[in-house]
């Protein structure tokens, strides 16, 4: 009896165990992900699954998943605004040449869109993180897209108020003291400034530029509004000069100065063209106690070293 006959079972038993079916995933090159065992050469999974994204529905479905267990879909998917923005890539990618007419006689016009990816292992992803589906623009007949333009617009103005706009600073030449009757020079340190937000899932980013300002010196008397900042003027020239944003107080005391400006706003969506903020923001910077002094002419015999209780001199009292 030969050693085959005796030992039937271990022969396919070792047969087994040499030949293992071997499990594969391929990453398409569309954002498509395949799961099952292998036809590598024609980018397909015999038996196995791929996912066909749809641009309509904005996800991905499985194909072939009759034979074996279905796996989740790995990427997340959203649709990008710049075909309709114009935004960076747009005349590129084919976006400005996509038609998008009505599915029925009386519906709308769909919205040229790009659809992007990002692995759905990344909870909040960032805007390097997501990735163009195929890269080509598909029409997408849904309201959000089309709305979310007038969703922003319709709480941009209240985010632009939300913002950390610095008002600058209210400066005085002479300070703290200054002289009664004389040019006191105020000028303005506000700038341009802008800032990068994310509002409903949008990269928006909005300008805050200072167009006028209200000076208030805190004797009654105002000036403004003027687009005028004020600049400041060599020492030398405190007391003799009078730019156009000077105030000559008429008596002494102490008075409470602030400055008011008004900013107005752009914003841009996805890296489109800036828009207009429909309304503005005022920021009043905190007050500056400006001491306004007198001062007073005699002809005197002695210095204040000759004499430290001369008039005029530190610790005498006023006559």
């Amino acid at each position: 009896m030969s050693s085959a006959s005796r030992f039937p079972g271990i022969i396919v038993c070792l047969l087994f165990l040499l030949h293992p079916t071997v499990a594969i995933a391929l990453d398409q090159p569309s954002g498509s992900s395949s799961w099952g065992t292998g036809n590598e050469e024609e980018g397909t999974i015999e038996a196995g699954v791929i996912w066909e994204f749809d641009p309509i529905k904005g996800e991905a479905s499985p194909r072939g998943a009759d034979s074996v267990p279905v796996a989740e879909d790995p990427y997340q998917y959203k649709a990008d605004l710049r075909c309709s923005l114009g935004g960076p890539g747009a005349r590129e990618m084919g976006c400005l040449t996509l038609e998008c007419p009505p599915k029925t006689p009386d519906g709308e016009k769909g919205s040229p869109v790009i659809w992007l990816k990002a692995p759905k292992a990344i909870t909040n992803p960032t805007f390097t993180d997501w990735q163009p589906v195929d890269g080509k623009p598909a029409c997408l007949y849904d309201a959000e897209p089309g709305n979310v333009l007038a969703d922003i617009a319709a709480r941009i103005l209240n985010d632009f108020r939300q913002l950390p706009i610095n008002p600058g600073t209210l400066e005085a030449q002479p300070f703290p003291h200054t002289l009664k009757g004389g040019p006191t020079n105020f000028y303005t340190t506000a700038t341009h400034q802008a800032f990068d937000l994310t509002i409903l899932d949008q990269t928006v980013h909005l300008t805050a530029t200072p167009t006028s300002h209200t000076y208030t010196f805190g004797d009654g008397t105002t000036l403004g509004p003027t687009p005028t900042t004020g600049y400041p003027i060599p020492e030398t020239e405190w007391l003799t000069t009078n730019t156009r944003t000077s105030h000559a107080y008429t008596e002494t005391g102490n008075y409470q100065a602030t400055i008011t400006t008004n900013f107005t706003g752009t914003y841009s969506v996805n890296n489109g063209p800036p828009l207009p903020i429909n309304g503005t923001l005022n920021l009043t910077t905190p007050p500056k106690t400006i001491h306004v002094w007198k001062t007073e002419r005699a002809l005197v015999a002695d210095t204040c070293q000759q004499n430290p209780n001369s008039w005029g001199c530190p610790g005498t009292a006023p006559q």
